[in-house]
């Protein structure tokens, strides 16, 4: 008949008094109580390790900081794992490493690695834009958090203060991308849901604000304006360029004259320069390279832009040069740069060009892959008509010789 272990009572755990040698007092189940001889006392769980079969013991705590209904809890959770072949000391040690890991894996930390993941399908602009708004108004106050402590509680007071000043299109951006990264730490396994799905609700969603743009009739007040503008040479031809060739501004200030290829009259952006990360490529018009042969005495032997920034030739003019031209030219709240694009989708619809076109001219870029191959295979050459009816309608608005490229008696001297 086996032996039956008498429980201990919580007055014997106290009154265990420590003797010159190590003894225990044992409660059953595998719990015992270590009583040292510096009368320190330590719960110890004693137990058969699952496939092996060798004794050990697990150290439970030291009493009095763990009672002995807490001691017993402990052996019970223990017993449970050990019914599941699963050896507590492992799962314990296990359990420590996973949540030192958590605690190491603090926001700011994920959100670098998700921004890393990311660069990959946005431009290098939009990855400085992302980090530089978490950087300034995210990581001060919450950064540091481990990615599991990170709430919807939380998150919505770092965000409340930024939303009070009424700066609502940054309160949307800035949700949006944290939602982002905690969608990238649920698939990456670092936690198992989103706590953070739904915070904008908290706040008051943003107006929906256009970019500003001219309408299609203004063109001719465009052209008159950049014809006698105070502007460097570089800046009105960075400025017609991108008007031409129905560009965003980074992509036309970047230009490079080997994504030029005269001979075919094309203009191969490269998929890192372009924002969807595909690359484009552009039927070029006469005019618009006219506007090349005009660069060309200024740039062509001495850069590798076709628009050099004034500071060194190394570089491309900023993609803000356009934006703070038209500004100058009296054009602020009524045009930006990126405005042009939409000046020119506008007006080239209204003109009952097909619409497909145009959005393959714009680098639009659809979900339909098939579609995609389409557009890059055959739009090529269908896009041709449209883009030289567009540069022939704005030297048309320019009244020949307004324009940079209706000029064709123009030399240029210097680039000051």
């Amino acid at each position: 008949m086996a032996r039956t272990t008498k429980p201990l009572t919580n007055t014997e755990v106290k009154q265990a008094k420590p003797k010159e040698k190590v003894y225990t007092l044992s409660d059953g189940g595998g719990l015992q109580l270590r009583v040292k001889p510096n009368g320190s006392k330590l719960w110890l769980f004693d137990y058969l390790r699952p496939f092996t079969k060798k004794r050990t013991s697990l150290s439970f705590g030291a009493y009095p900081a763990l009672s002995l209904a807490d001691a017993r809890k402990k052996r019970d959770e223990a017993k449970s794992l050990l019914a599941n072949n699963i050896d507590p000391k492992e799962h314990r040690d296990e359990q420590t490493r996973l949540n030192e890991s958590a605690h190491q894996n603090t926001l700011e930390y994920i959100a670098e690695q998700w921004l890393e993941t990311k660069k990959n399908s946005v431009s290098e602009n939009h990855a400085l834009d992302t980090w530089r708004s978490l950087n300034n108004h995210i990581f001060p106050h919450i950064g540091k958090l481990p990615i599991h402590k990170v709430t919807a509680l939380n998150t919505i007071d770092t965000i409340k203060p930024i939303a009070a000043k009424g700066h609502l299109e940054t309160v949307k951006r800035l949700c949006q991308r944290l939602n982002e990264i905690m969608t990238y730490a649920v698939n990456t396994g670092l936690i198992s849901a989103n706590p953070l799905t739904g915070i904008s609700k908290a706040f008051q969603a943003p107006a929906k604000q256009h970019l500003p743009t001219l309408k299609p009739e203004q063109l001719p007040t465009l052209m008159a304006a950049l014809s006698v503008a105070s502007i460097k040479i570089t800046t009105r031809c960075v400025i017609e360029w991108q008007l031409h060739t129905m560009t965003r501004p980074s992509e036309a200030a970047g230009t490079r004259w080997d994504e030029i290829d005269l001979d075919n009259a094309l203009w191969h952006i490269p998929a890192e320069r372009m924002k969807k990360k595909k690359p484009h490529t552009i039927p070029l018009s006469p005019q618009s390279l006219a506007i090349l042969e005009v660069m060309r005495p200024i740039s062509g032997k001495y850069s590798e832009y076709v628009f050099p920034s004034d500071r060194s030739l190394r570089k491309p003019t900023n993609a803000q040069t356009a934006n703070m031209a038209l500004k100058r030219m009296g054009f602020e709240k009524q045009l930006v740069a990126h405005g042009l694009r939409a000046l020119a989708s506008t007006t080239l619809n209204e003109q009952g060009f097909d619409a497909d076109i145009i959005e393959a001219a714009l680098a639009h870029v659809g979900d339909n892959e098939v579609r995609n191959a389409y557009n890059r295979a055959d739009y090529i050459q269908r896009r041709i008509p449209l883009m030289n009816w567009w540069s022939k309608h704005i030297e048309q608005a320019a009244t020949g010789s307004m324009s940079i490229t209706g000029n064709k008696t123009l030399r240029v001297v210097s680039s000051s």
